[in-house]
């Protein structure tokens, strides 16, 4: 009887040659599955099964995790206004994970003998699913046959032209990977450290000039309506916030980064609903929460997105954190309101009736009428005590 493979599979060159290779050259019974994130339609996903069964895949499985990815991942990342370096919204990274996680779910269920991905040795990919399936399904073996036959793609070409497989081999000029959270873009121009990707190389064109507002709606940390349109699930309000923002290529960014391994890297980026929403939230959250309240989070949201990308979501940190974030969204309730145009876009203001810039405190630079002035000289005087006390005993002691 064969041994049961597991095969993370996407109907591309690299998992095709899995296929053939774990069933022809190993002798593995293989069990392909694809966990769609956002990335793919209906009609793809059928596409990519009728792939699998012609390579000669035993079963194959498709999950739809577009929902579980956001409860999971992507709800803590906008709580956490979380963007790598400042720039990148953990596109591509955090929906690993979520692949990773579903891949070694099923090879438990199945009782298999081994798993294997497509990756090759360059990226972080092989570091994160290697490590939630060391985690997830200790003692079962890993198999990477791009990455430890260290594959050309023209020697992963031949290997399946021999064997008669039917596929497009063309390479695309641009490397592009899709999900709910954005979509990655590489090609020549992001192999060195300068170059922009050109117009056509952008998966959504632009097609809007004229300006617009939304007005997105946030409920406890959550957006749940864009312009008064309510949505069952916020991974739909975010699929419909893409189809309007991304039409004004809003999003679009080179992200420059440092690998899980130590290497430096570039890769451009689209991610048009991601940026409009972590930007409002943030805009929410400056006048729902405190000042201590903000500077802690941003602390927390840091450490928990590096770590993240870095493919730590099993450490139990990692749910310490999520739970002070979740706590933290009980206000962040309110509209938020947004200009749109052509590459660009800017936050309006809010309205949230847990907005402390509230009038009734009064206004900032003009009055105030919850304390007096003299309130404020003797609070500066106490404020700075201690600090005054330090500098005279430093006076006394160098003279």
């Amino acid at each position: 009887m064969s041994k049961k493979v597991v095969l993370g599979f996407s109907g591309g060159l690299d998992t095709s040659f899995c296929v053939k290779y774990l069933a022809g050259d190993l002798g593995y019974e293989v069990h392909s599955i694809i966990v769609n994130t956002g990335g793919f339609t209906e009609e793809e996903l059928r596409a990519v099964e009728a792939h699998a069964y012609q390579l000669g895949v035993k079963t194959h499985k498709t999950v739809n995790a577009v929902h579980s990815y956001y409860d999971s991942i992507i709800k803590y990342l906008i709580y956490g206004n979380v963007l790598k370096n400042n720039t990148y919204p953990l596109s591509v990274s955090a929906e690993r994970l979520s692949q990773a996680l579903h891949i070694a779910s099923y090879a438990e269920e199945l009782n298999a003998d081994a798993v294997a991905h497509g990756s090759t040795g360059a990226g972080n990919d092989q570091v994160r699913f290697d490590m939630i399936f060391h985690i997830m399904i200790p003692g079962v073996e890993i198999i990477t046959p791009i990455r430890d036959l260290k594959l050309s793609r023209e020697a992963e070409i031949a290997y399946l032209q021999e064997r008669k497989v039917d596929m497009n081999f063309a390479k695309a000029a641009y490397s592009i990977n899709k999900g709910l959270w954005g979509t990655s873009v590489g090609g020549r121009e992001t192999l060195s450290s300068k170059g922009l990707l050109p117009e056509e190389a952008w998966p959504t064109q632009v097609t809007k000039t004229d300006a617009e507002e939304v007005k997105l709606h946030f409920e406890k940390g959550q957006l749940t309506a864009i312009n008064d349109q309510p949505f069952r699930h916020p991974s739909e309000a975010i699929q419909y916030l893409q189809q309007i923002a991304g039409a004004y290529g809003i999003g679009r960014d080179i992200h420059v980064g440092d690998t899980i391994i130590g290497i430096k890297g570039r890769v451009g980026f689209e991610a048009a609903a991601p940026m409009v929403i972590l930007k409002a939230h943030h805009a929410l959250e400056k006048h729902v929460l405190t000042k201590w309240q903000l500077n802690w989070k941003d602390q927390l949201a840091s450490f928990y997105g590096n770590w993240l990308h870095e493919g730590q979501i099993l450490d139990p940190v990692m749910r310490d954190i999520e739970a002070y974030l979740e706590t933290s969204q009980r206000n962040v309730t309110g509209d938020v309101f947004v200009h749109l145009q052509p590459y660009r876009f800017q936050v309006i203001g809010i309205e949230s009736k847990y907005d402390l810039m509230n009038s009734k405190f009064g206004k900032y630079g003009e009055m105030n009428t919850g304390f007096t002035g003299d309130d404020v000289k003797g609070f500066s005087r106490i404020f700075g005590n201690q600090t005054m006390m330090y500098h005279l005993v430093k006076t006394d002691n160098e003279q």
